[in-house]
Parts: C-alpha cells; structure tokens; sequence
C-alpha cells in the first residue's frame, strides 16, 4: 500500500523559533541563522565522547547552582542556535527550551567535519552580538582534543586568550576558575 505523499514547504517568509517545531526529529541539529534554516547531520562518536567528557568535567567542578548543559537552544540575534555545550548562570531559569544569552557564561562547540566553518566562522559572531562573554571552540589535534579560548571583546566580537592542549594544561578563569586538562579526554 502507498503512503500517501506529504508536500512540505519552507515558510513564505524568514525562518523564525516556531517553525523548528514542525521539523522532524530525525537527529539533524537544525538551526536558524539570519532567518535561514541550517541544518547539520548528525556528527559522530568522537564528537559525542569529546562533548560529554568536557560536560562531566566541567561538571564535577561547578560551584553550586551553575549548570552545564549538552545541546539546549540559545537565542541570538535573528537566530537560534545549539551549541554542543552550554554554561548556565546560577540565575538561569531552571527550564525551557531556549536559553536567553544574558543567562549564558559560556558556550563550547566541539568541531566535526560537518561544522567546522559554522563553528570557527558563523557561530562565533551570532554569540559575541548576543553579548556572551566566553567562547572555546575545541578541535581534534594531531595528538588529541586543543581547545581555543575566547572572550568577548569590544564591538561584539571575541578575542582570544589562548589554547590549550593535551600537552598543557592550565588554569582557567572561564567561567570559573578550574584546571582545564585536555589530556584526559578521548583523543
């Protein structure tokens, strides 16, 4: 017997919050950028190990009420974006979907082959114009996970503080002060 078919269409008009609603869940990350829906494929193993060991890391030395977070939406300018990982502020509300930026401390993006020019090029300046204060964006290295830290500088844009390797680990004061070791997660 034939399925009947199912004609769908792009809004008329810039893609807006509500629209991702009717999306399916079929474990694409889709994401609205200046109105433009951005849809990535689901990125693989090691990008999921590398997120969620950075997550219980960050984890295991939170001070109370901050709160570490895997793929919760967050607002910015004209758009609506995931992150891999997302710092909340012990002021953020404890529930919804979507993260209002001024709740942000910190966002991570663990790079993958399919966003990798979202991840070093596009995100960077919707977080920055929404005004949150620290950006790492992590990469595989030939010798394990190098994450790139930034601050949010004047005329919305990030500057960055340094790298950080498996090789180096140092003293972090984003978004609180911890040791960031890169040597302990999955290379």
């Amino acid at each position: 017997m034939a399925q009947p078919s199912y004609e769908w269409r792009p809004p008329e008009r810039s893609w807006r919050e509500q629209d991702l609603f009717d999306l399916p869940e079929d474990g694409n990350r889709y994401e609205i950028i200046d109105g433009s829906l951005h849809v990535t494929p689901p990125a693989g193993r090691y990008h999921h190990e590398l997120a969620d060991d950075i997550r219980m890391a960050m984890r295991q030395v939170a001070p109370d009420g901050w709160r570490v977070i895997r793929e919760i939406g967050v607002r910015v300018p004209a758009g609506n974006l995931i992150p891999d990982i997302t710092v909340l502020k012990p002021s953020a509300p404890q529930d919804g979907m979507w993260a209002e930026p001024g709740d942000i401390a910190l966002v991570v993006e663990v790079e993958s082959p399919n966003s990798r020019r979202h991840d070093r090029f596009t995100k960077p300046g919707l977080y920055a114009e929404a005004g949150i204060p620290f950006y790492w964006r992590v990469e595989r290295g030939d010798f394990g996970p190098v994450v790139y830290r930034y601050e949010l500088g004047k005329g919305d844009h990030f500057q960055l503080l340094g790298t950080v390797g498996p090789d180096d680990p140092v003293e972090v004061t984003e978004p609180w002060p911890m040791r960031l070791d890169p040597s302990a997660w999955p290379r």
